[in-house]
Parts: C-alpha cells; structure tokens; sequence
C-alpha cells in the first residue's frame, strides 16, 4: 500500500492544475477516432458506389469526404495542441515536485549520497517518463478507443468477419504480451546503466585536475570505453529485443490481414456481404493490429516508468529532514550536551561522554589534534547524525526532536570546503534573495571581501564552483554570506584556513566582536590574541573533552593545552 501511495505522490503532480487540458486531449482523440472509422466506412461506400455506377451519389460523397477531412484536421490539430500542452506541464509539475522533495532532505543524509542518482532521475529517467508514461498514456485511450470503435463497426457490418478478426486477434496478442515482460527489465536496465554512467563521468569530469597531475589519463579513458561499451549494449540490446517485439507483431497482423481478406473473399462470392464490406472491414483490421501491436509495448514501457517514479520517490524520501517541533530563530539559554556518545559506526565510537554547555550570547573554541572529533561535533550541533546516545538540547528542547528546517534557522556553519554556484558574487552572498545594501555592506566588511569588490565589483562572475577566484576569496564569500543570514548560532569549522595570517587574524577578531551571536570556533590557528578574547575553549582529545577553561586558565595549568598551544607557537 505504501508504495502505491508513493507513486501517488508524484503522478499526482501531473494532473495538478492540469485536468483540463488532459480531458479536452481525450475528448478530442476520441473525435479523431471516430474520424479515422468513418473514413473507413466512406472507402467501402465509394466501392459500393462504383460496383452500382451512380455518378450523383459519387459527387455528394465526395462532398461529404471534404468537410469531414476539414473537420478532422482541426480536430488532430487541437488534439496536438492540448496533449503538447497537458505533457510540458506535467513533466514541469513533476520535476518541480522531485526536486522540492529533494530539497527537504538532511544535511548528513544528501551528503552521503551519490548525486548521480539525482542527475539521472531529473534528465534520463524523466525523459524516458515523458515518452513512455505521459505520452504513451494519452495514445493508450487513442488505441483504446479505436479497438473498441473497430469491433463494435464491424459487428455492425458483418458478424462473421468480426468473429474471424478477433480469432485470429488472439495470435499476436499472446506474443506481444508474452515478450513485454521482458521489455520491462531491458527498460530497468537501461535506466541503472545510465545511472551508473552518468556518476562516473561526473566522477572523472570533477577530479580532472588529479588525473591529469597523476597521469592516469589512459586508465581512465580505459575506464570510460568500458563504461561507454556497457551502456550502449544495453541500449542496443533494448532496441534489439524492440525490434524484434515490432516484428513479430507486425508479421501476426500481417497474417490478420491476409486471412481476413480471404475469408471475407470468401463470403462476398458466396453473396453472404458486398465487396465494399469487406474492404471496410479489411481496413478496420487495423483497429485490431495496430492495439494489439502497440498496447503492450506501451504497458510495458509505462509499468518501466512507473519503476522510475518508484525510485526517485525512494531516494527522496530517504532519510528526510526531521519534521519535529518548531523553534523560535533566538537562542535564550544555553545548548547543552550531557554526556554524548556518537560514532559513525557501531562500537567504533567517535565522542565519548561529551558533556559541555554553549551559553547563549558567548564565544567558544575547540581545540584538539586531527581527528579528535572537533568537527563531528559541530555536525552533530547542525543535527546532521540523531542516532547519538545521551542529550543535545536547546533552551530545553531536544534536539532529535527539533524541526530540521527550524534548526537552520537558528544556527549556521561555515566549513573548510567551500561551494559557490556558476553566478555572481552578489548572488553567492544572497544565496538568491534580497537583502538591504547597508547589511551586505556591513558583511563584506567584516569578512575581508572589500578589496576585491573594490576590484572586479558585485556582478563579478564566479565561475563553476567559484574557479574565477582564489581560495582565500571563495573562502571570504562563505563567510559573508553567512554573516549576512545573521542566525543568532554561528559555527566555525577551521573557517580561516585558506586566508592569509593577517586576513584571518582581522575576519577571526570581526567575528569574535560580533554582539548579540553565540558563536562556537574550531579554530585553524593558535593566536593567543585571539585565543584570550574567547569566554570558553574546550581542548579535545581522542573524541573526549580534556580541559575546558579560558585561555589563561589553560595556560597556567600547564596540561595538554599548553602542550599544543606551545607546539604551534
């Protein structure tokens, strides 16, 4: 039931808004059709017409054929025009939808995804969707409606034939139907090959420069002629097994054909029909071969698309941001662990016992050596991994069950790697929203950024990931953007260590002198300047806190703090 309704979630975005435009595409290729049977019709009349030799009833036969050709015409042409309509925006609504979803995900979890997976599902699984659910929906009804029109047409003319068509209907409908399933997996199948395709390009395409610099480019156009290999045979061996699904249907309707054919021969010498009902009928065969040949190549292909749609609701869903209690945007209090545990893995625990408390409106440091846990500490503040043993609460409330959305409205993290989108600089401060221009002013201050603004401007482009600027630059990008957002938690991941001494040294002691923020600094340097000017400095050790105190405490203790203060220095 659950994954009925997953699948619910999303083809139900192709009918938003978009009901209309869908009924009139039907209501108009049921019209179509009934132009097609009544062309049918009019060949055996004009037959009938010649075998009598009545001239008039020629001329206003003809006639008749004008303005139904006209009439059809405008039909197929609105029918084009809505269905064209109806596709573009359920395509558009269903992408939007996926990519919302997408969207609401964790922190922790999309970071620990391969975002090929997504880039997959949102070009080649949504073009295959396009063709083989929306479109192929719609031209289901048309051969639909034809199938039933056909047989109820020919009942009507000649029961004997109608019963001999749908007889030997019955041939090709087992073939095709028999051969779908497999055309079903080839569909999957090619769907996971372009999935895996996609993430290895992506792959070599991002680590260019290491390849170059290691000289690995004949392994890896080796690698990539093995990758490109095995996605075109599993295209070709589902355009393959296509063609040979087409063929055997169309040899089946072929046999239709002929044997109706002769046995309405048959039955017009015998004087049972006239000649001109057997070309009808003969023509109407269509009706029957054209669905039958059809229909379960498009049932397969919309039960393959409808695999796709399964899958991308799966990942989107996949470890979603918690939807928890709302917090306010204000840190009264305090955030306060109470002897946490957390590891990546189980029995290989990260932080042990970890019990501390932030105080709203103070600046904190963690200190410690490489890998001893300063970072997934601030991640876990960020609510990146709940699985964590003992309490994170703020001002009281825990934090497991805090509303992800509200939590990033209260804190905010800068980190070491930087990411900028191919735009301005203006829009990676604004993250694409508006801001008043003394507060970007007042953030590009602060941060560093105001001699190369001075230099190359607000509308200077950045490039792909920010190549048009230096690490230093991107890194003071990141760290005005989140001074602008202004979250009342401000974090601090080694965020300094792409500037120069002096510029970290002023950015740091900005930050630092920022009223009202409660702010919590892995540092990247030991500057007992800026070391002195901290209400708390927690020194880590092996995932455990061993000291915590200011900094002159931790000096005249003379412990491990002075050990690594002094080891800088």
């Amino acid at each position: 039931m659950k994954k009925n309704a997953d699948i619910r979630e999303y083809t139900q975005t192709f009918y938003r808004h978009n009901r209309l435009n869908f009924a009139l595409a039907l209501i108009l290729i049921i019209l179509s059709t009934g132009a097609m049977l009544f062309f049918s019709w009019m060949l055996g009349e004009v037959t009938n017409i010649m075998a009598a030799g009545d001239l008039d009833r020629l001329w206003q036969t003809l006639w008749i054929s004008l303005a139904a050709l006209a009439a059809s015409l405008a039909v197929d042409l609105l029918m084009y025009y809505y269905k064209t309509k109806f596709v573009h925006r359920a395509l558009r609504q269903y992408k939007d939808h996926a990519f919302s979803r997408l969207s609401e995900k964790s922190i922790s979890a999309f970071s620990r995804e391969n975002t090929s997976r997504y880039l997959s599902a949102l070009t080649n699984d949504a073009n295959s969707i396009e063709e083989n659910y929306l479109n192929r929906s719609i031209l289901l009804i048309y051969y639909g409606s034809m199938f039933v029109g056909g047989l109820v047409m020919m009942l009507a003319l000649s029961w004997q034939l109608a019963l001999a068509t749908i007889g030997l209907s019955l041939i090709p409908m087992v073939c095709s139907l028999v051969m779908g399933k497999g055309l079903a997996r080839r569909e999957k199948e090619m769907s996971d090959q372009n999935e895996k395709f996609v993430a290895q390009v992506k792959d070599f395409l991002t680590g260019f420069s290491v390849i170059k610099s290691f000289k690995a480019e004949k392994e890896v156009n080796r690698m990539f002629q093995a990758s490109n290999g095995e996605t075109e045979r599993v295209k070709e061996n589902l355009r393959r097994f296509s063609a040979m699904l087409s063929g055997v249907t169309q040899t089946c309707g072929t046999i239709l054909q002929v044997g109706i054919f002769f046995y309405g021969a048959w039955l017009a010498i015998r004087g049972d029909i006239q000649m001109g009902t057997v070309l009808i009928i003969l023509n109407l065969c269509n009706c029957f071969t054209l669905p039958i040949e059809i229909v379960p190549q498009y049932l397969a292909s919309r039960k393959a698309a409808l695999a796709l749609i399964e899958k991308l609701s799966q990942i989107t869903q996949e470890n979603a941001g918690h939807a928890g209690k709302a917090i306010p945007p204000v840190l009264s209090d305090a955030i306060v662990l109470d002897h946490v545990d957390f590891g990546y893995e189980p029995g290989k625990p990260v932080l042990r016992d970890i019990s501390v408390r932030f105080e709203a409106g103070k600046s904190y440091a963690i200190v410690g050596s490489s890998g001893s846990g300063k970072s997934t500490l601030l991640n876990l503040l960020m609510g990146a991994y709940p699985d964590y043993s003992g309490s994170i609460s703020i001002d009281g409330q825990e934090l497991r069950e805090v509303d992800t959305d509200s939590l990033y409205d209260l804190m905010s993290l800068i980190g070491q790697n930087v990411f900028l989108f191919d735009d301005t600089i203006r829009t990676n401060l604004t993250m694409f929203r508006d801001f008043p221009a003394d507060q970007v002013d007042s953030a590009v201050k602060r941060s560093g950024l105001s001699e190369l603004i001075a230099q190359r401007g607000m509308e200077y482009p950045c490039g792909e990931n920010g190549v048009g600027l230096s690490g230093g630059e991107r890194q003071r990008v990141s760290i005005a953007r989140a001074l602008l957002r202004g979250t009342p938690v401000l974090m601090l991941d080694e965020a300094t260590a792409a500037l120069d001494n002096q510029t970290a040294f002023e950015v740091s002691d900005a930050i630092l002198h920022l009223d009202g923020l409660t702010r919590i600094v892995v540092p990247h340097r030991l500057d007992a300047a800026l070391m002195s000017q901290y209400d708390g400095i927690l020194v880590m050790k092996d995932g455990a806190i061993r000291e915590t105190g200011t900094f002159r405490e931790l000096m005249d203790a003379k412990a491990y703090f002075y050990s690594l203060f002094t080891l800088a220095s």
